[in-house]
Order: C-alpha cells, then sequence, then structure tokens
C-alpha cells in the first residue's frame, strides 16, 4: 500500500511549504481539514472553510521502494480515478499528463524507478471560466456541473485521488485489453459471443472458461500462439436470462481468461457476464396515434423492452451520495441500492451533472437488478464544441462506455441532462451529442442511446405540491399524458432530530432565509421559498410557528405529492412507461428537499409512500385533486396495477372514505383478470362527502383476502361554512 502525504502551492511548479498525511481514495479538501482541524463541513456555512482550495495546485507524493521483479514482469503504476487535470512526475519527471477524472491511468513505469523514488501527483486548480457563474464554469469540461453549486450542492469543488490508486506486478505477456460481448438473437435462444483479447507481445495461450450461476462449464476453449491480438467468437445456446428486479432472476455468468506462457499462467482475468436484450420500443399504440396535418414526427420511443418483454421503468434520479466521491465505497452503495429494491423500484437514472460511479455499483445493480440509465458529465449547459474540450469528452466517453458496456445493468445511455432546453441550448446538431452518439454506436452499440431527457413526449418536473397557478400535483397529474415522467418531485422539510446536526440551536426553531436554512437549501434554492415551500404547506394545512407540527405536515405533503405521482405515471400505461422521481438521496444534508433519503442513507418517511405506489401489483385509485370541502362530491375511480410477469386472479375490490373516525363505504368492484405487466381500468366511485370539522380525510382501498394489494391515501379537508347571508336575507 502506498502512503501518501499532500500539500499545496499558490504557483505551478513550487514547492508547498508543508505537507500533511493523505487518505487514498479521499481527497485533498478532507485530508487538509483533518490535519488543521477545521470545524465539520455539513454544519452551517462551515464548507465556505474550502472555497480557497479550489484555486491552488494541490501535490501528491508518496516514496516507492522498487519491486524485485524477473525478466518478464514489469512494474505499473495505476490509479482508477484522479480529479480533474493533472500530470504524475517520478523522481521530477513527468511521466503522464491528464484532463479527465473517468479514464484510468495505466503507466508502465519499470525503466522510470530507480531502487528508490518519489512520485508525484500535481493536480491543476479546478476548471473555472472568467465571467461565469456557478455550473457555467463546467461547460468546456468533463467535471461534474453539480460541484459548482446545484439547488441541493452546496458550491464545493473537490479535488484530488478519488478511487484506488496503486502498484500492480504484470507479466509483460499480460493482457492489455479484454472485450467479450455478445449479442442475443430475436427468439433469445442463442447468445452469439464475441471475445477479443489484446496484448503487447505475442506466443501466449490463452485458456478461456465460462461456467453458469451453479459452476458447470458452459464453455471452454484453448487457443495457442496468441498474437498481439485475437477476435474469438463461439455461441451459447439457450442461455439462462438477466432480468430487472420483479421480473424474473439476475443470472450471471461468469468467466475465466488464463494467460500462460512456457507452460507457466502468467496472467489471470476474471470476469461476469448478463445475457440480455434491451431495447426503447414505441408504446402499444404509438404508430396510431392522429397526428393532423401538417404532420410532425411521433413521440419517439422511451418504452424499456428487456427480453422482448415491456418493462415499466419506475425507479428514481440518483445524485453522488457524497460531495467527496472518494469517500463513497462498496458498502456505501450496497445500503443506498438495497433501500431502492426494497422500495420497489428497478431503476436508476444517474444523472448527468453528477459523477460516473466506481465499479462496485454496477456490480451491484447486477446483482440485485436494477436497470441504469447511465449519462454522460453534461448537464444544464450548452457544451460548446470547441477543439480542447472535444477531444477530452472523446476520451472520457470511451473510457465510460468500454468499462460500464459489460454491465447486464446498464441498459441504456444518454447525452445529458436537459440539454434541448432553452437554458442550455444544445439541438441534435451540438457536436458533444453527436460524438457521444457516435462513441455509444462504436463501442456499444445495442445499447440504447438517446440525446438527453427530455425528449419529445417526455416530461420533468413539476417539483413542488402545488403550481404556480394554484393547481394542486393531483389536478396536474390526471390531467397530463406523457410518455416518460423521468423527474418529478415534491420537497420536504427533514426530520427535527436530523435537522439537529447541522442547523445550529439558534437557527433551529426560527427558520428563515439568509442563515443556515438557506445554505441547506430551505430558502432560495431554485424557485420561490423551495424547498421548504411553506407557503404551500399553510395554504393546505394552516399557519403554524411550531417547527415540528410543519415538519409533519411538509412530510405528509411529499408522501401524497410521490403517490399520486408515481401512481398515475402508471395508470397511464402502455403510454407511459416511466416513472423517476427527482431525486432518490443527496450528497449532504439538506434542511428541505426533493429527496427520498437523507445523507448519508436515512430513509425518509416519504420512501415508504413511494415503496407502496410502486409494489408490482396493487389496488390504486385516481382523485383529481388535493383539497375537499364538505357536501362535495367526492369522486375516485379503481384500478388494478400489474408491472409483474405474473396474471393476476380475478377478486373484489372496495373502496372506503374514512373521516372523523367513521369510515364509509362507497363501491365494490368485482374485476375481472388481470394479464401480465398491463392494467385494469375500474368504475368511478361517488360519495356526498359528511360536512365535518376535521382538516382531512383518507380514502382506502381494499381487496378481499389480499391485505398485500391494499392502499390508502390521505387528502386535505375543509368545513363547509353554511351561508349566512342568505340565512340573513330569509329573516328580514
Amino acid at each position: 500500500m502506498l502512503e501518501w502525504s499532500v500539500g499545496y502551492s499558490e504557483i505551478d511548479g513550487a514547492k508547498p511549504k508543508e505537507f500533511v498525511s493523505s487518505t487514498v481514495p479521499g481527497a485533498v479538501q478532507l485530508d487538509w481539514a483533518k490535519a488543521k482541524g477545521y470545524k465539520p463541513y455539513i454544519v452551517a456555512d462551515n464548507y465556505k472553510q474550502f472555497t480557497w482550495m479550489e484555486d491552488v495546485y494541490w501535490i501528491y507524493k508518496t516514496t516507492i521502494n522498487k519491486p524485485e521483479i524477473n525478466d518478464d514482469e514489469r512494474i505499473y503504476f495505476i490509479s482508477k480515478g484522479i480529479d480533474y487535470k493533472f500530470r504524475i512526475l517520478i523522481d521530477d519527471e513527468v511521466v503522464h499528463r491528464q484532463e479527465g477524472m473517468f479514464k484510468w491511468v495505466e503507466i508502465d513505469i519499470t525503466e522510470k524507478i530507480k531502487t528508490q523514488s518519489e512520485i508525484q501527483i500535481i493536480i491543476d486548480p479546478v476548471p473555472k471560466q472568467e465571467g461565469a457563474v456557478g455550473r457555467d464554469h463546467a461547460d468546456q469540461s468533463c467535471k461534474p456541473a453539480v460541484s459548482y453549486g446545484w439547488d441541493w450542492h452546496p458550491p464545493l469543488i473537490p479535488s484530488g485521488i478519488w478511487d484506488e490508486t496503486y502498484i500492480e506486478i504484470r507479466s509483460k505477456y499480460h493482457l492489455r485489453e479484454t472485450d467479450l460481448t455478445y449479442v442475443i438473437s430475436e427468439d433469445l435462444k442463442t447468445a452469439n459471443c464475441t471475445l477479443k483479447l489484446n496484448s503487447k507481445e505475442a506466443g501466449q495461450s490463452i485458456l478461456f472458461l465460462m461456467k453458469d450461476a451453479e459452476g458447470k462449464v458452459v464453455h471452454e476453449k484453448q487457443i495457442n500462439k496468441l498474437d498481439k491480438q485475437l477476435t474469438y467468437e463461439f455461441k451459447v445456446s439457450s442461455p439462462m436470462l438477466w432480468w430487472p428486479r420483479g421480473q424474473g432472476e439476475q443470472y450471471l455468468y461468469t468467466y475465466q481468461i488464463q494467460v500462460f506462457f512456457n507452460d507457466q499462467c502468467v496472467d489471470m482475468k476474471d470476469g461476469r457476464i448478463g445475457f440480455r436484450r434491451a431495447r426503447l420500443v414505441m408504446h402499444e399504440g404509438a404508430w396510431h396515434e392522429f397526428i393532423p396535418f401538417p404532420k410532425g414526427r411521433n413521440n419517439p420511443p422511451i418504452t424499456m423492452e428487456i427480453n422482448n418483454r415491456h418493462i415499466f421503468s419506475k425507479g428514481t434520479n440518483w445524485v453522488n451520495p457524497d460531495i467527496f466521491p472518494g469517500v463513497i465505497t462498496k458498502e456505501t452503495y450496497r445500503t443506498l441500492i438495497q433501500l431502492a429494491v426494497d422500495a420497489n423500484m428497478n431503476m436508476f437514472r444517474i444523472w448527468g451533472g453528477g459523477i460516473v460511479n466506481k465499479e462496485s455499483f454496477f456490480d451491484l445493480c447486477d446483482e440485485m437488478g436494477m436497470m441504469v440509465w447511465e449519462e454522460f458529465p453534461l448537464a444544464c449547459n450548452n457544451y460548446r464544441g470547441n477543439e480542447p474540450y472535444l477531444k477530452v469528452l472523446d476520451q472520457e466517453s470511451k473510457a465510460i462506455i468500454k468499462r460500464l458496456k459489460k454491465h447486464a445493468s446498464v441498459v441504456m445511455w444518454c447525452g445529458g441532462n436537459e440539454l434541448f432546453n432553452n437554458w442550455s441550448g444544445m439541438t441534435e446538431q451540438s457536436l458533444a451529442l453527436r460524438l457521444l452518439d457516435k462513441n455509444c454506436y462504436e463501442f456499444d452499440r445495442d445499447t440504447p442511446f438517446i440525446m438527453t431527457s427530455p425528449i419529445m413526449g417526455m416530461a420533468h418536473g413539476n417539483y413542488v405540491f402545488q403550481y404556480d397557478d394554484g393547481r394542486s400535483i393531483h389536478e396536474v397529474m390526471t390531467s397530463s399524458s406523457n410518455t416518460a415522467y423521468t423527474e418529478f418531485g415534491c420537497p420536504s422539510i427533514s426530520d427535527y432530530d436530523y435537522l439537529e446536526t447541522f442547523i445550529p440551536k439558534d437557527e433551529l426553531e426560527t427558520p428563515a432565509p439568509g442563515g443556515s436554512w438557506e445554505i441547506h437549501h430551505a430558502y432560495n434554492a431554485w424557485q420561490g421559498d423551495t424547498w421548504m415551500s411553506r407557503g404551500i404547506i399553510e395554504h393546505y394545512y394552516g399557519k403554524t410557528d411550531d417547527v415540528k407540527l410543519l415538519i409533519e405536515n411538509s412530510q405528509l405533503l411529499q408522501s401524497e405529492g410521490y403517490k399520486v405521482i408515481f401512481e398515475e405515471a402508471r395508470r397511464q400505461k402502455p403510454k407511459c412507461s416511466m416513472a423517476l422521481n427527482w431525486c432518490y438521496n443527496e450528497p449532504w444534508p439538506s434542511a428541505a428537499n426533493n429527496s427520498l433519503i437523507n445523507w448519508p442513507a436515512r430513509p425518509k418517511k416519504s420512501l415508504k409512500a413511494v415503496a407502496d405506489s410502486l409494489r408490482d401489483t396493487m389496488a390504486s385509485a385516481r382523485v383529481s385533486k388535493y383539497i375537499w370541502t364538505g357536501e362535495e362530491v367526492f369522486e375516485a375511480q379503481l384500478f388494478m396495477l400489474n408491472d409483474s410477469p405474473e396474471i393476476i386472479a380475478e377478486g373484489k375490490m372496495s373502496i372506503y372514505l374514512v373521516i372523523d373516525d367513521e369510515k364509509h363505504h362507497m363501491l365494490t368492484w368485482d374485476y375481472k383478470s388481470v394479464p401480465e405487466n398491463q392494467n385494469l381500468e375500474g368504475p368511478t366511485a361517488r360519495l356526498i362527502l359528511p360536512n365535518k370539522h376535521v382538516d382531512r380525510m383518507s380514502v382506502q382501498v381494499e381487496v378481499e383476502g389480499i391485505p398485500a394489494y391494499a392502499s390508502s391515501y390521505t387528502f386535505a379537508y375543509r368545513f363547509k361554512e353554511p351561508n349566512l347571508e342568505g340565512l340573513r336575507q330569509l329573516n328580514n
């Protein structure tokens, strides 16, 4: 293990006045803060302590004693991630230069190191542009734009060695590249596989083994006298298929490539492969939608088809689980992915403003059945096609595609976030997007690619419970019709005991703009008073100075808001085929936010509500508004939702209104069997609301004999005041 220290210099080439111990992987900010006793950056506005660190040169150094090797071995320096623009020196000689944090570094240093040598990594100041503000600084780099500040992320820009970095001894006959790809036949009965190997030397022998999940060899091949490049094709008959969660087994084969020279095993590569066919297709009936003259195009395909089966993609937008990618571990990922699986999700959209996750994230998604929509690091900017930027984007995107395409979970590529909207100003003719399309076609042709989200037919937003025109999310969603809802949100205030960990005591009971509440995104984060949205909360449940009551009401609105959006999107199947909320997690503590999980992995109450709304099979009720008044005619339409590959047997569904502890039966529906991966639309139940002095009511939907299908919803309620003016006129 290498032992690193780090220091900084304000001038390129100058030696640091001081070095401190460094944790690798990690971040220069965290190393310096630890050494100098900085206050916790998550509290109040302490993150501002780090601002100066963005504009200096950081120098890592370590000493290496040259390992003993034989004539057929080489010494390599490996780093899986250095952020962002850097050069590597050995004994003051530059051996590598790179801009970009996603392309791995592999350098043969055998001839460059002495008996004892010093390795330095010099990292430039973070990319910034004169006159730019916020994320605009990132519009000519592949640095994640979120680091420059977002409505849920402070302007805190990490830098440093953020992934595994080590010395490795390799045989000079080692394989430089291995690439195992496949194309599955239309009938899914044959996987036509291609193995490509690349070596700096020739003359080796290769033994290739593929085994099923039980360890049985399904294919074996011995290849003698390897050239520097090899392409070998073979077939796997009747392959077991990889399926997303809820649709089948996440079946993974293993393979091993053993390299022999002079009858000695000199290299070995292991891997896993999941056979699946992923396509984006037109939704059922799409080609028959009437488009009058003058005609435009039909909406582009966005229905995910896995192994010839249409899958409703229900999940969430994943963002960096920490401001500092270097501290993210496999266990970080495992905890968050498991929470998504437990919430009945099947897809992560990896938002283009953040990092490309580490390898363990994708390994876990393969194992746990989470489909991954992977975006390249472009978001909400006009990434103009300047040659230096395109060169870096070409390098980074190729590295990303080559690394991730082997994962069964990666079912689609996307150019980036909101690039066709007016705040970005990009189009299909933008060179950056044409380049990404080209690279995806060249290196992973059979995985779908879209240029951005949203595109025609799809929708982003809104992100609050009540719209500017006064309509609730219920009114908007039940009148909407889109092919996919790939961003939508409802905010809530975080739990009181959580707020206590980063909001100072003297501010905790008096939320207001300008202080720690604003620093942690409760005020002036996006529009209006987001993300606290106090005005919306008090519109439905009255004004209060009780912070705990405000939190309770906000969390109720978030839960009910997410229920209506997820379920309404599902009810609009087959035209709609995706529902992905904004957002799943967060990179540091937020006082208020749309997230379902507080940093680092603390579920909000709304996650349980979302889990209920994403059950593969469930009873559901469509209600067209949130706030109701006594003596109104309440209406709710019944549905049986089925995203499973199984047929639901016929049954009996009943709906009840509960108000002031009184339960009123509204309707019972004898529904027929429901085909696999389809919904069944039912009747509308109606009831004249009793007039009560309460502020909320609920609806319960029950299925006879199957409590797991039951659903419940809460609504705001108003007592209908008597018409006193009319009474006075009658008494005159």
